[in-house]
């Protein structure tokens, strides 16, 4: 386990923990229980690592099978034992284009009908032989004018002189004095969708966080990804352009507000990491995005699909016939242990200090930092058996069975806390503490 401690060790410091933190965490099982090019059971361990570390100060244990288990979370996922079926659209893959490779993501149906128009296409099979015929750089401009969303597969070094140097793992602000807040239970504001915010925030629901997430009316999330990203939290629907009262309420009660929109996206409703700062001192803010907030590829939409197509592990991972991907979305869950392990502490910090503490991550600075590691062929692993390490949740919709959260503290297994997954069915309001 030396790479995995390593690995973690570089992320804490990352994160501004104590190094003598480290001396809590062990990490048992299998030294690689995800075999890819990349270090992904190493990174895995190391983000997972770091939240743990971050939410407790006990001793805490971390079972690479287990981790296995949670960094593929959405591929256990059953309802009533039975499988919601692929996480991805039809389109919400690779194609080849007239010069090479691109990915496409249409799992959400406004994606899909953007791809279709740029395509000029009326069913998935007429977009994909349409694709056939573009180049794909030309199409990936295309597709992010209309609204879309894909990604021109490209080399480490091609992906760096289009947009320059990478995002760092992680980025820390200050955004401006506050008094210290009382020790208490942390109150979550979850403006988060898709993987990689849903499970530093479902994350920070397991470290004992009350939990509110909003979505917009408008937009619903996909059914499976909401049983995933809710168990711990409540949900509810807010149209945040129509309802400013009951967010500026929600806002004033909240000690951790965690975005996960391009950077500006939520601006106009007066979310922007400085105006929250001079509004609510104190409060701590984390920032997630798929490109980073800098360079030319700051105000685009983005997957950890499309950040493993862009920025070069897919060509890594695949062969000369085709791209490859690693064998999990490691860039969004990574991302997402990180976001949890940096809100919890900024909040030990801000109690202890005082502060208006911000942090940023971007999946494209995850996906540097997992290729920064050192690489190996794929050997032969073991398959984890994933029943150790699920539970059956039972929600109005039918039992869910999840991955259980990843770890123990004082030898005692995490579980999902209340409530269970129920999409848009709270209020828009704080609990009483």
């Amino acid at each position: 386990m030396t790479d995995a401690r390593l690995g973690t060790a570089r992320v804490w410091a990352a994160l501004g923990g104590d190094p003598a933190d480290l001396d809590r965490l062990q990490i048992v099982g299998p030294a690689e229980t995800l075999p890819a090019r990349h270090a992904v059971t190493v990174a895995g361990a190391a983000a997972v690592g770091a939240s743990l570390l971050a939410g407790t100060r006990s001793p805490v244990v971390l079972d690479t099978r287990g981790l296995a288990v949670a960094l593929r979370s959405e591929r256990h996922l059953r309802i009533d034992g039975r499988s919601p079926g692929s996480g991805f659209a039809p389109l919400s893959a690779f194609h080849r284009c007239a010069d090479g490779w691109i990915r496409l993501h249409a799992n959400y149906p406004w994606h899909r009908a953007a791809a279709l128009r740029v395509l000029d296409a009326a069913t998935d099979e007429e977009a994909t032989a349409a694709i056939a015929a573009w180049p794909a750089v030309e199409l990936e401009t295309a597709l992010h004018a209309a609204g879309g969303v894909g990604a021109a597969v490209r080399t480490t070094a091609q992906w760096r002189a289009t947009v320059g140097e990478p995002p760092p793992l992680v980025e820390h602000a200050d955004l401006g004095p506050a008094a210290p807040r009382p020790e208490r239970r942390p109150r979550v504001l979850d403006l988060t969708r898709v993987i990689a915010g849903p499970v530093g925030t479902r994350t920070l629901a397991v470290h004992g966080a009350d939990v509110l997430r909003l979505d917009p009316p408008d937009r619903p999330e996909i059914p499976a990804q909401a049983w995933e990203a809710l168990p711990g939290k409540r949900s509810a629907l807010l149209d945040l352009g129509a309802s400013g009262a009951v967010l500026e309420e929600l806002l004033t009660g909240a000690d951790v507000v965690v975005t996960g929109y391009r950077p500006g996206a939520l601006d106009r409703f007066g979310l922007a990491p400085e105006a929250l700062a001079q509004r609510f001192p104190g409060l701590v803010v984390v920032t997630l995005s798929a490109w980073g907030h800098r360079g030319p590829w700051g105000a685009r939409r983005g997957f950890d699909s499309l950040v493993q197509a862009a920025c070069g592990i897919a060509v890594d991972e695949g062969s000369a016939d085709a791209p490859g991907t690693l064998p999990c979305q490691l860039l969004d869950h990574a991302t997402g242990y990180l976001v949890a392990a940096a809100a919890l502490l900024c909040l030990r910090r801000q109690r202890a200090t005082g502060g208006t503490p911000h942090v940023r991550f971007a999946l494209a600075g995850t996906a540097a930092w997992l290729q920064s590691l050192p690489r190996g062929e794929p050997g032969h692993v073991e398959d984890v058996d994933p029943a150790p390490y699920l539970v059956d949740v039972p929600t109005a919709d039918g039992t869910l069975t999840l991955a259980r959260p990843p770890g123990a503290v004082d030898g005692q297994a995490l579980d999902w806390p209340a409530p269970p997954p129920a999409y848009g069915a709270a209020v828009a309001r704080w609990v009483a503490r």
